[in-house]
């Protein structure tokens, strides 16, 4: 393709070419996708299936949907790509005049960079950690031939740096990504994208794992480029609450096909179909606090898909009528449309739950855990200063804070995989040993841990029943209490006993972390240190994962240390909150108390740098 071609595509399209419902409008297109069809490569089973909106220059609209829904497959195909054993069978993505699905290998290596942009999930993978930051960003220039000349070019890539809150100094365009946080990663990575002005930018989940006051910053980044360039921006995500704060208009997938589109505001406040309801119950509200509503069930996969509707076997307003065809599109206001065919009484039915009664900590009670004076080192070096902390029987205190505050630090130590501190840290009164290797099996067994990420806590060689039974067999337990444990285990966080039998590449993300769970409450433990446990979960299996530990924790009388930067899911599961910046707490009390009226000025920016979806409603 010529340059003056490549020009064609990266011009604004046609203002005549045909919107559907749900799309924004009367402003032409920067990019028109309609009837996009994805296949299982060989066959003709539907990964996405009839996929058709418009974004015009300047605008952000939000995919949003669970885990397998297609959001990524479809963010992919504006590139003209999908991933290895998939392949586009049909359908048009128009960029200016042209269709960037009919383009050739060479053209389409042209197009991407320059005219349509991704920025992936995480920034450290898609770096290239041999290459300084500034040589990353000179090259994309001189790739796609932008720039007259080599200080020209440079001069671009200090503009970009600019752009995203960066200094632009050599010294820092000198660094290498791990000499950067992940917050300053993600944004090389979005003036990666931006530094060519492409007409399109496509976003794939690019907060996930950042704490909210460095997504704060990555959210206003993207919605001041996308003002400033006059980019249409697909923004990937399964957190609704960064949709409402960031997208002019949002479309919900499951299944591979739209059930709704409409603007941001009119969607989250009236939506018409029951899975975006659902969705929208799943979602902790930071003002009250309320019920998580999990989704029973798992969506369909390609060649299981029903007849009909295909949410309507997890749909608690389905009828006979849902299963006879794929419902017709149902106006419900200007650009706002739904994929049902009751819509009106999915509008009449009720939006919030109340929340159910939790356990009452013992608070009159000695602690089951405390630490006085910690003092926590990496090396000569301090990171966690003067801790004092108390966990009543049967409480759940949360942790809070931003990357790098000494959260998952101070819960290690707790557990004893760090023990370079000095200070005091008891159980029941009782001076725990520093390393876990030095505490009894009693003490072991007491305090257990429920990692981060369930994809590299389990071993992928043992069956899930060999991961849960193996701390039993540490503990001397006999194989067959072994056996009865983990069969009662498993069906305690509602896993039946065929899990037992499978491997951990057989599970999805939120059946793997069920796993942990079991592995952890096995042996009966005392306290159980969640970490982050929901991070990388989307927002149905976020709420079905709290409310199996608010249960267990009301039935079994735990006692809870949940780590997190969600302070919203604070709201819906802990009773007291401690507040940690650069490694010291700066405020601790009952979680209504440090929401509704914090006292420390950090405690202040952190509420109010947590995305809510009431921002899209107000």
């Amino acid at each position: 393709m010529s340059a003056e071609e490549l020009d064609d595509v990266a011009a604004p399209a046609a203002s005549g070419s045909a919107a559907p419902s749900g799309a924004g409008a009367d402003v032409a297109a920067a990019v028109s996708v309609r009837d996009l069809r994805v296949e299982v490569a060989g066959t003709r089973l539907d990964i996405v299936d009839g996929v058709s909106f418009d974004i015009p220059p300047g605008e952000v609209l939000g995919l949003v949907g669970e885990s397998g829904s297609g959001k990524t497959t479809v963010g992919l195909c504006l590139l003209g790509h999908v991933r290895r054993g998939a392949t586009i069978a049909g359908g048009s993505v128009i960029v200016g005049s042209r269709d960037i699905l009919q383009l050739d290998a060479l053209s389409l290596r042209r197009l991407r960079g320059r005219t349509v942009s991704y920025v992936p999930q995480d920034p450290a993978a898609s770096l290239n950690p041999a290459l300084r930051i500034g040589a990353q960003l000179l090259e994309v220039l001189t790739v796609h031939g932008v720039g007259d000349d080599r200080p020209a070019r440079t001069e671009r890539v200090r503009e970009a740096m600019r752009e995203v809150a960066l200094p632009d100094d050599d010294a820092f365009l000198r660094r290498y990504p791990h000499q950067l946080s992940g917050g300053q990663q993600q944004r090389v990575g979005l003036a990666m994208a931006f530094v060519c002005r492409p007409r399109v930018i496509v976003l794939d989940e690019p907060t996930t794992g950042l704490d909210v006051t460095t997504q704060a910053h990555v959210l206003q980044t993207v919605r001041e480029l996308t003002q400033i360039h006059g980019a249409a921006a697909l923004y990937v995500s399964h957190d609704l609450a960064v949709v409402a704060s960031l997208a002019d208009r949002v479309a919900v997938m499951y299944a591979g096909r739209l059930v709704e589109q409409g603007p941001a505001a009119a969607l989250f406040e009236d939506a018409g179909h029951p899975y975006t309801r659902r969705l929208l119950a799943a979602v902790p509200d930071l003002r009250q606090p309320r019920a998580l509503e999990g989704i029973p069930g798992r969506a369909p996969s390609p060649g299981h898909r029903p007849s009909g509707c295909s949410f309507a076997p997890r749909c608690l307003l389905a009828i006979d009528e849902c299963t006879a065809a794929v419902p017709d599109e149902v106006v419900l206001g200007p650009v706002h449309s739904a994929r049902c065919i009751r819509t009106d009484v999915v509008r009449r039915s009720a939006r919030v739950a109340s929340m159910p009664a939790s356990g009452t900590p013992l608070v009159d009670a000695a602690p089951v855990l405390a630490a006085s004076g910690l003092r926590i080192r990496y090396g000569p070096v301090e990171v966690v200063h003067d801790i004092d902390l108390q966990l009543a029987p049967r409480e759940c205190l949360a942790v809070v804070g931003e990357s790098g505050s000494g959260k998952t630090t101070l819960a290690r130590t707790i557990a004893g995989l760090h023990s370079t501190r000095d200070g005091e840290l008891t159980l029941d009164g009782t001076p725990l040993a520093p390393s876990s290797r030095g505490r009894s099996r009693e003490e072991r067994r007491r305090v257990q841990y429920v990692f981060q990420n369930p994809y590299g806590s389990l071993n992928p060689r043992l069956t899930v029943g060999d991961s849960v039974r193996r701390p039993l067999r540490l503990l001397s337990v006999d194989d067959a209490e072994a056996r009865r444990r983990v069969s009662a285990i498993l069906e305690r966080v509602s896993l039946d006993g065929s899990y037992a039998r499978r491997y951990p590449d057989q599970l999805s993300g939120g059946e793997r972390q069920r796993v942990a769970i079991a592995r952890a409450l096995v042996c009966e433990p005392e306290v159980l240190i969640c970490d982050e446990v929901t991070s990388a979960l989307d927002v149905s299996v976020q709420a079905a994962v709290v409310d199996l530990l608010a249960e267990l924790q009301r039935d079994l009388g735990l006692s809870m240390l949940f780590v997190t930067h969600n302070l919203p899911l604070v709201r819906a599961i802990a009773h007291r909150v401690a507040v940690m910046q650069q490694g010291r707490i700066v405020e601790t009390g009952p979680v209504a108390k440090v929401v509704d009226e914090p006292q420390a000025e950090y405690t202040r920016r952190l509420l109010e740098d947590t995305p809510q979806i009431e921002a899209a409603t107000d």
